[in-house]
This record gives structure tokens, C-alpha cells and sequence, in this order.
């Protein structure tokens, strides 16, 4: 790869972009112009990444970009440069969270979380919630996961073809397993998916909007730790109101760590689900395969981790806080950087053809799940579900097809995670 040194793009949250035309679909200004590309790129097939990372990789590793914000950052596309960003706490995701940083979304990020924290305080914070996630637990919880995925393919049967993929399983089904993996009890969807959807909004709600689903969302995890206090319990939020010495938390701590999980568990996973099923569904023989073997094996899972774009880049942005020499060039101090993760997943000098959906792949180090400290913790619970979703749908269902073509889905437009927002399918 080239080596380039990237100039500083710091710009201020809240700036509208200039009016100059830009190819965003490649990722490269137009001739002429005089602002970056605005990121997220257009995207025709929104289960995968946009075709422009793959010139961006060889041809401008480190490339300005615009947010939507206004603010600028630098988007990263090669897969040894991603790697090194998030293993490198230069890379700052507190700087991130300052509420002058640079930032995609209209409100700043939460200082408080584990997602933006650096050095001994995330060590701190990811320490005492981990014991939550260890991977006996996770594989004590899969029967209950399976059992879950079995039941709602149930009542989609019950309920006649055709149906929703979206609304009646994946969106259901991912909320019913971090829930209950959290101890909290989300009795009227609607309401908690309009919430998430204002928490994760890039620019389709207001600031005022946002900070009320922080809020509601706030308000539903702290009464949910006051009745841990009162009464413990086995579940996550159970286990750390329970925490002493070193893993004590406090009920703040709690309640944001709590609203990342669930919001994140919820959303992701269910875009996981839908996008996968539309991966497999544009790969008929592939699907033919997971058909007649009813489901997805361990490398299955793996790839369609790696081949699929639940986000439109992947990775949380961050702000430099020093010169840091990457591999495709040098980012200088107070940069703000976007990893694209997905664009990572498709590097040719790591994956052997990228661009096939190969579900016997042997080779798989994908970076869907991040890498260094910032690791997703719910990575396991993650493969368990994709693993339980396609099980359950086709013990249930053998002749799962899609009901109508790819190019007609409508998919989500406002946040950084992409999903169709229905799925139709027969069987």
C-alpha cells in the first residue's frame, strides 16, 4: 500500500459540509473538488460493504472523509492498518467522547461507557462486567437461546406465510436473548425500538430527541438495578450489583453499561440475523448447502460474520492523540479516524478471494468483532445466536426462501448499523 501522510481533518461537530460535488461512490473527491467524500459512502447492496473500499484499499488507505455531522475524519480500509489502529490506545475513544470532539452522530458519546474509555479505567470497568460474559456462561445460556429461536419459529408458522424475517424473529429474537441474558423485561417493543432507534440515529432525529431516549432507556435500567439491590439475582445486572472490592460498581456505571449492552445486543444482532439471511439468499447454492445440512456450521458462522456489512464501515471512531505511524501512512495528533472493519474483511492480501462467500472457509481471522481491548465482549453469545437463529428457522422451515427479490428491500438509512427494515419470506 501507498505510503501517505494524512492531513489533520478535525472539524467541528455541527459544520455543514461544503456544496462541492463528491464521488462518494468510490470514495475519491470528484476533480476539483474542494471538500472531502461524505461518509457513510451510497450503497446499492446494503448487506455488503460499498464497492468504492475496495479502491480505497489499494489506492487511498487513509482517506478524509466527511461526516454527517460536518465534522472530518479519516476512514481506514486496509486490514493491517485496522489492526494495528484498534490495538493502539493513541487511538483514543475517550478523546472521542469529549463533547467538543469530532463526532458521526449529533449528540457526543457517553464519557462513562466502556466503549469509550481508555487505560486503567477500562481495564477497571471491563474487568468487573467480563465475569459476566465468560464463555461457561455464554454456553450455559445457548439451550435457552435455541430454545427461544425454536419458539418464535413456531409462531411464525402459526402465523401463515408470508412472513417478516425482520419483525417476527431476528428483531424478537435478539431482544429476548440479551434481555433475559440482562434480567430486563422489554414488554412493549414499539416503544423500546423507537428509543433505540433515536439512541442510534446519525441524522434522523433531533439532539432533544436522542437525549429523551437516552433517558427512557437510562430509566429502564435503573429500576431494573434497584430490584437487583433489593433482590439478587443470576442474570448480568444481578451479578454485577453483587460485585465487591475491585468489581464493585456503582449503580451509574450499571445502568450505562447496561443501556450499551442492550441497545447493542438488540440492534446488531438482529441486522446480523437479517443480513445474513439476505447474504445466503443472493448465493443460492450456498444457501442450497445450509439447507440440506440445517444450518450453519462453526466456519459458516464465521464467514457470514466476515461477509456481511451489519454496519455501514464497522469500529467506533476515535481521535488521535499522538503521531501514529500506521501502515498505509501517518495519522497525526488530533485526528479523528473511522475504522471500516467491513472494508478490512475484504482485504485480498489476507482473504483468499474476499469478495466469495465461502462457507467452508478455513482461514478467517475477520475483524467483525474489533480486536485488541475494546474486543466485543458479547462476540461468543453473537455466534451462538446466528447459529441458534438458522437452526431453528430450518428445522421449521426446510424450504426457507426469500418472497420477493433483494433489490426491492427497504433498508435502514439513519444509523450506522444497516439492516432491511423487512424481510419477507415463504417457505
Amino acid at each position: 500500500m501507498p505510503q501517505t501522510s494524512v492531513p489533520d481533518h478535525t472539524g467541528a461537530p455541527g459544520r455543514e459540509p461544503a456544496d462541492t460535488p463528491t464521488e462518494v461512490h468510490s470514495g475519491r473527491p470528484a476533480e476539483g473538488a474542494g471538500s472531502p467524500p461524505g461518509f457513510p459512502f451510497p450503497n446499492a447492496t446494503p448487506w455488503l460493504p460499498p464497492v468504492g473500499f475496495a479502491r480505497l484499499r489499494e489506492e487511498r488507505p487513509l482517506c478524509p472523509v466527511r461526516l454527517p455531522t460536518g465534522s472530518d475524519a479519516v476512514l481506514v480500509t486496509g486490514y493491517a492498518d485496522n489492526r494495528a489502529l484498534l490495538a493502539d490506545e493513541r487511538f483514543s475513544r475517550a478523546a472521542a467522547a469529549r463533547a467538543d470532539a469530532p463526532r458521526a452522530r449529533r449528540i457526543p458519546l457517553d464519557p462513562t461507557s466502556l466503549t469509550t474509555l481508555d487505560g486503567p479505567a477500562h481495564a477497571r470497568l471491563r474487568s468487573a462486567v467480563a465475569r459476566a460474559f465468560t464463555y461457561r456462561r455464554v454456553k450455559a445460556l445457548s439451550p435457552e437461546v435455541r430454545c427461544r429461536a425454536a419458539r418464535l419459529a413456531g409462531e411464525m408458522a402459526g402465523a401463515g406465510q408470508p412472513a417478516d424475517l425482520v419483525a417476527d424473529f431476528a428483531r424478537p429474537f435478539s431482544l429476548g436473548v440479551i434481555g433475559g441474558l440482562l434480567g430486563v423485561s422489554v414488554t412493549d417493543l414499539p416503544a423500546f425500538r423507537a428509543m433505540t432507534e433515536a439512541y442510534l440515529s446519525v441524522d434522523g432525529h433531533t439532539p432533544e430527541q436522542m437525549m429523551r431516549a437516552v433517558a427512557g432507556l437510562k430509566e429502564l435500567l435503573r429500576e431494573a438495578v434497584a430490584r437487583r439491590r433489593a433482590e439478587p439475582s443470576d442474570d448480568v445486572l444481578g451479578v454485577l450489583a453483587a460485585g465487591r472490592g475491585e468489581a464493585a460498581l456503582s449503580d451509574t456505571e450499571i445502568v450505562t453499561f447496561g443501556v450499551t449492552l442492550l441497545v447493542a445486543g438488540y440492534e446488531t444482532t438482529a441486522a446480523l440475523i437479517s443480513n445474513a439471511a439476505v447474504a445466503l439468499f443472493t448465493h443460492p447454492e450456498q444457501w442450497a448447502a445450509v439447507r440440506a445440512s440445517g444450518g450453519l456450521s462453526a466456519r459458516a458462522v464465521e464467514e457470514l460474520l466476515r461477509f456481511t456489512a451489519v454496519s455501514v464501515g464497522g469500529g467506533t471512531l476515535r481521535v488521535t492523540v499522538a503521531d501514529v505511524d500506521l501502515p498505509g501512512g501517518t495519522v497525526p495528533a488530533g485526528t479523528a479516524v473511522q475504522p471500516a472493519t467491513t472494508a478490512a474483511n475484504r482485504d485480498p492480501g489476507v482473504f483468499t478471494d474476499p469478495d466469495v462467500l465461502d462457507l467452508e472457509r478455513a482461514h478467517n481471522p475477520h475483524l467483525a468483532f474489533g480486536h485488541g481491548v475494546h474486543y466485543c465482549l458479547g462476540a461468543n453469545l453473537a455466534r451462538v445466536e446466528l447459529s441458534a437463529a438458522f437452526g431453528a428457522l430450518l428445522n421449521r422451515f426446510p424450504r426457507l426462501g426469500p418472497a420477493e427479490p433483494p433489490e426491492r428491500l427497504r433498508w435502514e438509512e439513519r444509523k450506522m448499523i444497516r439492516g432491511p427494515l423487512a424481510l419477507p419470506v415463504t417457505w
